[in-house]
């Protein structure tokens, strides 16, 4: 009742303030406005039904809905530490920012980190350091079924759609891999204008959707695709499995987004809600993937061409490998995509709780086709929160030929970490189709930092390198990354994993893959 009484006074107030002012001085109206506001916005949160709050405590319980909303920047500029924001910390938002203006990423005073805290790793330093190359080595995909190999660079721009950035952001990364001589993913939303106007390298990645390359009932078209492939800035093809955020469900893209351009790249109706599938409808078992794969390639020209994945069972991904060995024929490329990957938006739970985590996925895979005696063959790149040169180093030591950056290079174009991906409301012009809001992204202005950072970041990755006596990326070995256990005790990576030989799968399979060996069935995707 007291509630109710205080409403009640205050709206009183508020006419008694209106009438007075009628007959009165102007300067009433100051007091007469905003009490007749603030008693309607009273009157209406106690009849209101939906939020308990606001019947409890009338205009006020307003404020905790006002701090909720502003609850994300307040934790990251104000609350959270250098080093423990999510999914990306200060340190290294701040590293990239700088290192894409090209100022310097130096910090004083020593590490805020606890080395000593289990799950720390180092890199291992050799007493015996060698000088920086002068030029960073490149990896060169493609194997023996491929007649047009590509060199890739060390890093690279993983896979983001036309449709999920908007046109600047595209525009601006793909002028970035033009000026530094790296690739550029397409994502599977199509291949756009903007992905080929600036003249960058691309790897034209190709989902469920088939988007770009597809019949009006949303098949794969050869002849399409075929077309598409030949031009020259395609360098590579990759068939997108799965990805890290969301491994094993498609995509949904609201009608109200499908505006006439994204129609046009994608090949579907305009402002009709578009559906990629869980599943790909070109082939069920992994025979027939390899053998798509093969087809891709012929098609293509002899193009370098692979697949993604985000690894879940083991004895699948070795079915595919029995696969390769049935058929005589392999991806020259796979991409491993971690657990932690991101995406413009995902259900909280595959995002959180589904997908092998990087470090993982790339173990499994890399020992996979050695045990196979396949790796000579196929080149591995890693993706999922790669955006320093440690975060580079790491993943080749796990097993990685070369690293693909996606919220890196966002943020090399000015993401500020807003999280606002899916909203179209993106507050710097990269994840949105709100042609006011993408003008915010000047693209003469971010080509250059995507360029720079890209190249400083591959120079850290050979410098870190050079500390360990290594030139080659080829040259790092599992002993020269090191796990802290507990506050006493920390192993290589050599000693914390199991490490096959090549070819021993097929000679002697060692215990813990004799059972996923024996049941992975190449006409079969075996749960």
């Amino acid at each position: 009742m007291k509630r109710i009484a205080i409403v009640v006074l205050a709206l009183a107030a508020g006419i008694v303030a209106v009438v007075a002012a009628a007959g009165f001085s102007p300067w009433w109206w100051v007091a007469a406005v905003p009490l007749t506001l603030l008693g309607l916005l009273g009157a209406a949160d106690l009849l209101q039904r939906r939020h308990s709050v606001l019947r409890n405590y009338p205009v006020l319980g307003h404020a905790r809905f006002l701090l909720e909303r502003i609850r994300p920047e307040l934790q990251q500029y104000f609350i959270e530490r250098n080093f423990d924001g999510r999914p990306f910390d200060r340190d290294v938002r701040t590293i990239v920012y700088e290192r894409a203006k090209g100022t310097d990423a130096e910090q004083p005073y020593g590490t805020e980190r606890d080395v000593y805290l289990p799950g720390y790793e180092f890199l291992v330093p050799s007493m015996a350091p060698c000088p920086v190359p002068k030029t960073p080595p490149r990896v060169r995909i493609g194997g023996p079924d491929c007649s047009r190999p590509y060199d890739m660079a060390l890093l690279n721009v993983s896979a983001m759609s036309f449709g999920s950035l908007s046109s600047n952001a595209i525009l601006a990364l793909n002028g970035g891999a033009a000026a530094g001589g790296f690739a550029h993913d397409t994502g599977e939303g199509g291949l756009s204008e903007y992905h080929l106007k600036p003249g960058g390298d691309l790897v034209w990645e190709i989902g469920t959707g088939y988007f770009g390359c597809r019949t009006p009932d949303g098949d794969f078209d050869p002849a399409e695709f075929a077309g598409k492939a030949a031009h020259d800035h395609v360098k590579c093809v990759s068939l997108k499995l799965s990805q890290g955020a969301k491994p094993g469900i498609g995509g949904v893209l609201p009608g109200a987004k499908v505006n006439a351009e994204i129609a046009k790249v994608r090949d579907v109706p305009e402002g009709r809600t578009v559906i990629s599938p869980p599943y790909h409808k070109v082939f069920s078992t992994p025979r027939e993937l390899v053998r798509f794969i093969a087809r891709m390639r012929e098609l293509s020209g002899g193009k370098p061409t692979g697949f993604k994945l985000c690894v879940g069972s083991r004895r699948q991904f070795l079915a595919v490998c029995k696969a390769m060995l049935a058929e005589g024929t392999a991806p020259d490329f796979i991409v491993v995509d971690g657990g932690e990957g991101g995406t413009g938006a995902a259900p909280l739970e595959f995002a959180d709780h589904v997908g092998t985590p990087l470090t993982e996925g790339l173990l499994t895979v890399h020992n996979a086709l050695v045990g196979a005696g396949l790796r000579d063959r196929i080149k591995i790149g890693a993706s999922g929160k790669i955006a320093t040169g440690t975060d580079l180093v790491k993943r080749l030591v796990q097993g990685a030929d070369y690293g693909n950056a996606a919220r890196a290079m966002m943020f090399a174009v000015g993401c500020i970490q807003a999280q606002r991906c899916h909203t179209n409301t993106c507050p710097t012009g990269v994840t949105t189709q709100d042609p006011r809001r993408a003008r915010a992204l000047d693209v003469r202005d971010k080509t250059p930092r995507v360029q720079r950072f890209q190249e400083a970041t591959v120079a850290s990755a050979l410098q870190l390198m050079a500390s360990m006596g290594v030139t080659d990326p080829a040259d790092l070995r599992p002993h020269m990354l090191r796990r802290r256990i507990d506050p006493y005790t920390e192993r290589s990576y050599e000693e914390l994993y199991e490490w096959l030989d090549a070819g021993q799968l097929l000679a002697e399979p060692p215990a813990a893959w004799a059972a996923d060996w024996t049941a992975a069935d190449p006409d079969r995707f075996t749960v």
